[in-house]
């Protein structure tokens, strides 16, 4: 099958969205799919070009049997409002073109939560006749919302019309949590056109592993038991909470909060550990994607965080599953939802409300001062992993894009159809 993929974020840079679209293609092309990727030249979350790129035009290269298609963008670092939603914008006004000119494909899918990048790639599959996916990775724009950049005004609404439209019009929606599903057919969607296609985690990328001595070393966390956040820091995670939560502990030398990344809130974080003279919290900026393993291997503890609003109920972040991989116990910091559940059914960590820094400072401390409790978590969390393996999630999505393909799309549910076996492909 020929499959064209459009995604703002690829790699290097190593966001969700980027890490997601790259992992299940790579498996895609092992077993003797043709996979294009249309994408922008690496510059999330800073802004600027990666080192080795242009922001040219057009350029083609190939990335583990991926063919990747990079287009020019205008460039915007990850904060603020009109700056980031005219680097969006400008995906759709490039990427287009360049999907309508590509080889013959058999189906064309986009994900969010870059709504435009939707937008593209709905018009790319009408244009050219063939069917769309829209994976859904966000209810955008509810989450601008949630996170308090914009209050809803005849934009949002505008966009919401857009967005319901693309639900509608798409040949099938393949949506990352059973929470956005209901959402979606709370506001009238046809369930039998939406899958469920979780997350996951490429178990042979992460697994259990010795402290990095020598990185544990640089950073200063040797003989330290050290509590880590990786990924993105936005204005979702509320991460002001860990510094809280840091100088509520401040007491206790021998516990760190290690937190690395970049976003629009990492300057706030850093002048607030500072200002307060926090010396139980290290802030690292982004790293390379083969650096995660490494990174992950320093924590004795792996933190999620989500700032605490209605929309992030319903949102499964993927450092989830990449800590399940490593065999570390789970801090999530979230409101109550799917994430909440999986966590709960696979026995892998614990749960604090978010947005209350005493109870997140005492979960820490519990879990320093109760091995027993802290080992028992990780041997689960590692068990836990098999259940959510990122070849396990591209075998459901090429599932549904061979059944979106083939015009089936809108006859049954697509969550139900029996797997279509693969053996021959690989």
């Amino acid at each position: 099958m020929k499959i064209l993929f459009l995604s703002d974020n690829f790699p290097p840079e190593t966001n969700a969205a980027a890490t997601r679209v790259y992992e299940r293609a790579v498996h895609w092309a092992k077993w003797g799919h043709e996979v294009t990727v249309i994408t922008s030249f690496p510059n999330f979350p800073q802004g600027a070009i990666y080192p080795g790129y242009e922001n040219k035009w057009y350029a083609v290269e190939e990335k583990d049997g991926i063919r990747v298609v990079r287009v020019k963008t205008f460039i915007s670092a990850n904060r603020g409002t009109l700056l980031r939603s005219l680097d969006f914008l400008s995906f759709l006004f490039t990427a287009l073109p360049v999907a309508l000119v590509q080889p013959r494909f058999d189906v064309v899918a986009a994900t969010s939560p870059q709504f435009f990048a939707v937008v593209a790639g709905w018009l790319a599959g009408f244009l050219r006749r063939v069917p769309f996916v829209f994976e859904l990775g966000d209810i955008w724009p509810a989450s601008i919302i949630g996170v308090g950049v914009m209050r809803r005004n005849i934009g949002l609404i505008v966009l919401e019309k857009i967005e319901l439209f693309l639900y509608r019009r798409s040949a099938a929606v393949a949506s990352l949590t059973n929470a956005f599903k209901a959402n979606l057919v709370g506001r009238g969607i046809d369930p039998d056109k939406i899958a469920v296609v979780r997350n996951g985690v490429d178990l042979f990328r992460y697994a259990p592993r010795e402290r990095d001595a020598d990185l544990a070393q640089a950073w200063g966390l040797s003989g330290r038991f050290v509590v880590g956040y990786v990924g993105t820091h936005g204005m979702a995670h509320g991460l002001i909470n860990v510094v809280e939560a840091a100088e509520r502990l401040r007491h206790r030398p021998d516990i760190c909060f290690l937190l690395v990344g970049d976003g629009a809130d990492r300057p706030m974080l850093v002048e607030e550990a500072r200002r307060r003279g926090l010396t139980n919290i290290v802030l690292q900026g982004p790293q390379p994607k083969e650096m995660m393993p490494r990174i992950w291997s320093l924590c004795d503890v792996a933190l999620v965080h989500l700032r605490d609003s209605p929309v992030f109920a319903e949102v499964i972040p993927s450092k989830i599953f990449e800590a399940m991989g490593m065999g570390l116990p789970i801090l999530l910091a979230s409101p109550r939802g799917e994430a909440q559940e999986i966590l709960e059914a696979d026995r892998a960590g614990l749960w604090v409300p978010p947005g209350q820094p005493d109870a997140l400072a005492e979960a820490v401390a519990r879990l320093k001062d109760t091995p027993n409790l802290r080992s028992g978590l990780a041997a689960t969390s590692h068990q836990a992993s098999q259940l959510h393996s990122r070849r396990t999630q591209a075998m459901e999505m090429l599932q549904v894009l061979e059944i979106t393909a083939a015009g089936w799309g809108n006859r049954a549910g697509l969550d139900v159809w029996a797997p279509i076996p693969h053996q021959q492909k690989r």
